[in-house]
Parts: C-alpha cells; sequence; structure tokens
C-alpha cells in the first residue's frame, strides 16, 4: 500500500485527518473517491471546506487542485453546496 503523502496536494495534516477516518492509504482513497472521501471527513471535521474536496479530486487524478477543469471545480462546488442542505 502506498502513503497518502505519495500523492499530489496530500500533506502531512491531510494525511493525519484522513487516518482517522479510515483512509490510510493512497488505494483506499482512490478507491473512495473524492466525494466518499470527503463526506468522512466533513463528519469528523465539519470545518473542512471545498478546497478539502479539490485537494482530495487533485490527489486522485494526479492534478494540482488549483489547476482542476472549471467544469471539475463547479461540479464539486455544487456537490459541496448540496451538503451544506
Amino acid at each position: 500500500m502506498s502513503e497518502l503523502t505519495s500523492l499530489r496536494n496530500i500533506g502531512k495534516e491531510m494525511e493525519k485527518k484522513l487516518t482517522s477516518v479510515g483512509i490510510d492509504s493512497a488505494e483506499k482513497l482512490i478507491e473512495s473517491g473524492s466525494k466518499q472521501a470527503f463526506i468522512k471527513l466533513k463528519e469528523a471535521y465539519p470545518s473542512v471546506c471545498l478546497v478539502h474536496l479539490y485537494t482530495l479530486e487533485g490527489a486522485i487524478t494526479d492534478v494540482e487542485f488549483n489547476s482542476l477543469s472549471e467544469d471539475k471545480k463547479k461540479e464539486l462546488k455544487e456537490f459541496s453546496d448540496f451538503l451544506r442542505k
């Protein structure tokens, strides 16, 4: 199993948070997907925000989080907004 920090965008702080919600490897993050991982993080850490979702998606797709396509950012923002309701 690969360490989470081997993925783009995943630093030590994000690794700690992901591990605390049961996502302790790069493979588990990829398998769960950015949205499911974000839901788990949001339940444990209510202060996580849209940037965290971008970070997860970027890690999974090997893209800098701020370089995600506008369409992908829009999709993720809509998902994040939906969770707030």
